[in-house]
């Protein structure tokens, strides 16, 4: 018996700590996403587009990452290194299709605050200027890069650390208009950043609480040494850039490659100031010169880390917000699905790794990736195929950058950041649909005006969860026997064959962004049901969904709803009186189950809503204005499907 006993337990141990090879590959396929898209990889109808994306992302990499590594307060050349090993590492693990990494200008503005507070510009005529063996840049530039590159390598760390501990499904806490504001006021920084470079004046580096008004003021007080050259320069740098790149956006459907202004404007202000010699004849500061080749991988320095953790945290969870939400918003426009512990994985790593080649704080970044939608990208192929031509540049053209002057790289960070600074529109939607998330967005944007990115991204959570939970314990829940007495006196007075493709949910508590994305979780799961299409009355169910469990958690279907039936069009009734309140998130995701169900060919009905309620879904999103949506009660809506199928039924007949 003993001798049975222990050979069952090895057996069992031996099943527990045995790998399947299935198991190996669903989890590199689950850890590797590119071995998931790669084999399926169509050449054929993907890769055409891929390299017209590849090739005018390429122009946005090298652009962006010259003027990111200049906001990092770093040689401009290790910008272009920034735009190259993060690409490379994110296509391998990251999920977003149409996501974009590289140089980021929120995560450079947060590294840049190290590098000046542990290296100041100051210090420059103090350390030795002799080339070291690094491209030969001079002791000050390699000890500021290593700076930087600490901040990418202990963020990358913090963001690997919280995908092993699976913070990822913690995200839904950073709600939209956080995000929003966040991204605004950071943008707002970065050109205010750039406001020296766009005058032509020479102007210490301003930091900390307030610093945004300090450096506004510095400019008011030394406004006579504004240099004419370059802002006339910056003006029709801009206007050009804005000009081009609208007539580019309004004619994108009638032309197959669009222009490429950035580039044909570095090449044109390179040779026009070196043709005129700008920089000895005006006084315009020039980027210089730039390195060729990449240098041998080397390991950050570790004696700084403890330095630099505040900067880090802030990379991490900045970088990694503002990516995740390009990401879900690729995912949710061409309807695939983003893992967001894995997007920790990926951007963390992309940082790890990137640092041992000197490169600077990366994250997605909002014009590239709008830049990937619009020439029609299918894949990260586009990004590896931008990866060949950043190293082109890199080993061939870097050095022909030298005469671009300032002035036209700040220009191209300020045009670069329009998608960000036009979210001020974001707050007629918001006061529209919830006041309370207006005065977040609102409350946020100062507080990152004030202090900065993450302080702003910290505040805006906490102000979120707060008000929430101030909200929760004033909302009522509904009432299921009342429903359930409605429900069943519709039923005796309706014909029982119109009840058939009918589904009925009920939802009795707030909809807001705690339960937001398991509310349209559990609401397709009931749609997409594999029951029959068919069935008697008896078994036409209501499914009571309390979205909020114990006010706080989420619930789950009691019952099963039959499937939508493909061979007659099935009609889905929200009863919305449960609906105590709502934020942004939650009617966004309202809107998002309408127009996901309206292209199942399923007709969603909403009853008992409230006038706040309708007016904030109509006014977010495109509803169907022919057919009624909203009605006063579900007997109303179960009497409008009751019409119309008699009058299908009649049509039918006349047809006939």
């Amino acid at each position: 018996m003993t001798g049975a006993k222990k050979k069952k337990k090895s057996m069992l141990w031996g099943k527990m700590h045995t790998p399947q090879c299935e198991d190996i590959i669903q989890w590199c396929r689950k850890r590797l996403p590119i071995l998931d898209w790669a084999p399926h990889y169509n050449l054929k109808e993907n890769l055409l587009p891929d390299t017209v994306s590849g090739i005018m992302l390429a122009v946005q990499q090298v652009t962006q990452g010259l003027a990111f590594a200049v906001l990092s307060s770093v040689h401009p050349v290790f910008g272009l290194y920034g735009s190259l090993f993060p690409a490379i590492i994110y296509a391998i693990f990251g999920m977003g299709r149409h996501v974009a990494t590289g140089t980021f200008a929120l995560t450079s503005l947060i590294s840049a605050n190290a590098v000046e507070r542990i290296v100041p510009q100051n210090i420059q005529n103090l350390t030795t200027q002799s080339n070291t063996s690094v491209l030969g840049l001079s002791d000050f530039e390699m000890q500021r890069i290593y700076v930087a590159v600490a901040v990418s390598f202990l963020g990358g760390v913090i963001q690997v650390a919280m995908f092993v501990l699976q913070l990822g499904s913690a995200t839904f806490v950073v709600t939209e208009p956080v995000i929003s504001a966040m991204t605004t006021g950071a943008a707002t920084h970065v050109v205010t950043s750039q406001v020296k470079y766009l005058l032509g004046m020479k102007m210490p580096y301003i930091s900390g609480p307030l610093g945004f008004f300090y450096i506004y003021a510095y400019v008011f007080e030394n406004i006579k040494s504004v240099r004419l050259e370059a802002l006339l320069l910056s003006l029709l740098s801009i206007v050009v850039l804005v000009l081009v790149k609208e007539l580019n956006e309004q004619f994108k459907k009638k032309i197959k490659v669009v222009l490429p202004v950035d580039l044909v404007l570095i090449i044109a202000a390179s040779f026009a100031c070196y043709c005129t010699n700008m920089e000895n004849t005006y006084g315009l500061e020039v980027v210089g010169r730039i390195p060729q080749g990449i240098p041998s991988p080397r390991a950050p320095p570790m004696n700084i880390l403890s330095a630099v953790i505040t900067e880090a945290f802030g990379v991490a969870l900045v970088g990694y917000v503002a990516s995740l939400a390009l990401a879900q918003g690729s995912a949710k426009k061409f309807k695939y699905s983003v893992d967001d512990n894995q997007e920790f994985l990926a951007h963390g790593l992309s940082n790890i790794v990137s640092s041992f080649f000197f490169c600077i704080p990366s994250a997605a970044a909002m014009g590239r990736t709008a830049g990937l939608y619009s020439t029609g990208a299918k894949t990260q192929v586009a990004c590896l195929i931008s990866c060949i031509f950043v190293l082109i540049v890199i080993y061939a053209i870097g050095p022909l950058l030298y005469w671009l002057p300032m002035c036209v790289l700040a220009s191209i960070i300020v045009v670069g950041l329009k998608g960000m600074l036009i979210q001020f529109r974001d707050l007629k939607k918001y006061w529209n649909v919830d006041k309370i998330d207006w005065g977040i967005w609102v409350s946020t944007y100062v507080f990152t005006i004030c202090f900065a990115a993450n302080v702003g991204l910290l505040f805006g959570v906490v102000c979120t969860i707060a008000i929430v939970i101030g909200r929760f314990p004033r909302a009522m829940t509904l009432s299921i026997k009342n429903m359930k007495e409605m429900e069943f006196k519709v039923k005796t007075e309706m014909d029982s064959e119109n009840l058939q493709q009918v589904k009925i949910i009920s939802i009795n508590n707030p909809l807001v962004f705690l339960n937001a994305k398991k509310f349209y979780t559990d609401l397709m799961n009931i749609i997409q049901k594999e029951n029959a299409c068919y069935r008697p009355l008896d078994d036409t169910s209501k499914c009571e969904q309390n979205t909020l469990l114990n006010s706080l958690s989420n619930g789950n279907c009691n019952e099963e709803v039959s499937q939508s039936c493909p061979n007659e069009k099935c009609s889905l009734i929200l009863d919305c009186s449960g609906f105590t309140f709502f934020d942004y998130s939650g009617v966004s995701m309202l809107v998002e189950v309408y127009m996901d169900c309206k292209g199942r060919s399923v007709d969603v009905l909403l009853a008992h809503c409230t006038a706040s309620l309708i007016k904030a879904m109509t006014y977010y999103g495109n509803l169907d204005s022919e057919k009624p949506i909203f009605f006063e009660s579900v007997s109303a809506a179960i009497s409008h499907i009751h019409s119309n199928k008699n009058l299908s039924k009649l049509s039918d007949h006349s047809e006939v």
